[in-house]
């Protein structure tokens, strides 16, 4: 078989040759320039689609994609405007979800917040919705947890390393240390030191 019987074969026809009987030549057409506010909203849909984020979130999204400033307010606006962003909703679903799955205490909710773009009175207003018993139970239920890797060290190397967990997870530096001293006395390890 020769080149050219391969070439036939192999459905691939040879550079510059003409279309086969059937084939349509492709035809180039020179793509028109999208509608950058279409772009944008496709964007946004996307984004909204996989779960809720706030305005500063979408801005910035459609900023790195090259969406213009002035395109991507408008339509930031209209989704806004439709109610389909909406800080104060956002910030309190987000400090829901955030403590129930991450355990975190309200410094580092409000935390996340403001580096999400989230306004002071709004942050404000989604951490004051946290339920103090309910914070202290997920604490509690956080330490319970570590504690159980904690069985070789000592009291006082114990209430180190809890309350700093508690405390990165944005607890306050009181109830880390009650929940801490209680859980560790309730699993039976008494305290001779400074700290009881």
């Amino acid at each position: 078989m020769n080149d050219e019987g391969t070439r036939r074969g192999s459905g691939r026809r040879a550079p510059g040759a003409e279309p086969r009987d059937g084939e349509a030549a492709e035809k180039k057409q020179p793509r028109k320039p999208e509608d950058p506010a279409a772009q944008a909203r496709d964007i946004v849909y996307r984004l909204l689609a996989s779960r809720a984020r706030s305005r500063l979130e979408l801005r910035q999204a459609l900023l790195r994609k090259d969406i213009e400033e002035d395109v991507a307010d408008g339509v930031l606006q209209k989704f806004a405007d439709a109610g389909l962003i909406d800080d104060a909703s956002f910030a309190e679903e987000w400090v829901n979800q955030r403590q129930r799955s991450q355990g975190l205490g309200r410094k580092a909710l409000g935390f996340e917040l403001r580096r999400k773009g989230i306004d002071e009175h709004l942050v404000e207003s989604a951490l004051s919705n946290v339920d103090n018993d309910a914070e202290a139970e997920r604490a509690r239920e956080l330490v319970q947890r570590k504690l159980r890797s904690t069985g070789s060290l000592d009291y006082t190397a114990k209430v180190r390393r809890l309350v700093g967990m508690l405390a990165r997870k944005g607890y306050s530096e009181g109830l880390a240390y009650r929940i801490v001293k209680e859980e560790i006395e309730n699993a039976g390890d008494a305290a001779d030191s400074d700290f009881s």
